[in-house]
């Protein structure tokens, strides 16, 4: 089975691979020695999911097609953001209720 990838899926994928890569140099290089033992490992966390659906969004991308992939690419889309975008954000000292997002 061939599917076609439409620009706009191919650059989904790519910006969720890509950011995940940037946020966890960013967390290991930058951030090292400025987040405590906590906010380091809600950054682990947060990276390591991140990566994680980005290739869901890869899977996703290629194994489905019509309506369900499009409900797919937005479910895992939205798990990044809001998901590890919110780890991000505790990490970095947000309120804890930021955790109820998560």
């Amino acid at each position: 089975m061939r599917t076609h990838l439409g620009t706009g899926v191919v650059l989904l994928i790519g910006v969720a691979g890509a950011s995940a890569v940037i946020l966890g140099a960013f967390g290991a290089h930058a951030l090292s020695g400025r987040l405590d033992a906590r906010g380091g490992e809600l950054w682990h966390t947060a990276v390591n999911y991140h990566f994680w659906h980005a290739l869901a969004l890869a899977l996703a991308g290629v194994a489905g097609a019509g309506r369900p992939r499009r409900l797919a690419l937005a479910a895992f889309a939205l798990g990044i953001a809001l998901f590890s975008g919110s780890l991000y954000a505790l990490a970095l000292g947000a309120p804890r209720w930021t955790g109820i997002i998560t």
